[in-house]
């Protein structure tokens, strides 16, 4: 998985949520955002949070009839920058993300990818914080994740 991260704003809310924001800096050598996500989360990131203008605003406005605007962002500045990865929770997002040929994860994966380098002991209780702050996913995701995780 790559060393840079672009999550999108659900990531980084739920993750702030329960207080496991800082999840991000451990497992990403870069984590950036855009200025749509900035705006969309609402609050202060921290200053380890690079915020970075897409490049290729064209696509992006494009990619705002189908996405939110965060969204539509992650997508473009993954595209600006190779090697990235993006971090979508929601379902359309992660298509379009595929159909683009853009490196994608969920907030899940993150926690996998924590646990694989024991950035963590036990995915599990984040999971359920996670469900408890809003993060949906179905029993089975759930169960495949603890799965990937060893759990």
């Amino acid at each position: 998985m790559p060393d840079l991260a672009i999550p999108d704003t659900s990531c980084l809310v739920v993750l702030e949520k329960i207080n496991e924001l800082s999840l991000l800096q451990k497992i990403y050598r870069e984590v950036i955002v855009s200025p749509e996500i900035v705006e969309e989360f609402g609050g202060g990131l921290p200053d380890w949070i690079l915020v970075r203008k897409s490049e290729n605003l064209t696509l992006q406005k494009e990619l705002e009839i189908k996405l939110d605007p965060g969204e539509a962002s992650a997508l473009t500045l993954a595209l600006d920058i190779p090697g990235s990865v993006v971090i979508l929770d929601d379902l359309k997002a992660r298509k379009i993300a595929k159909s683009l040929k853009v490196s994608f994860t969920g907030t899940l994966g993150v926690l996998v990818k924590a646990k694989r380098e024991k950035t963590i002991g036990s995915i599990r209780p984040i999971v359920r914080k996670l469900r408890d702050a809003g993060l949906r996913f179905s029993e089975e995701v759930e169960k495949d994740i603890l799965k990937q995780a060893g759990e």
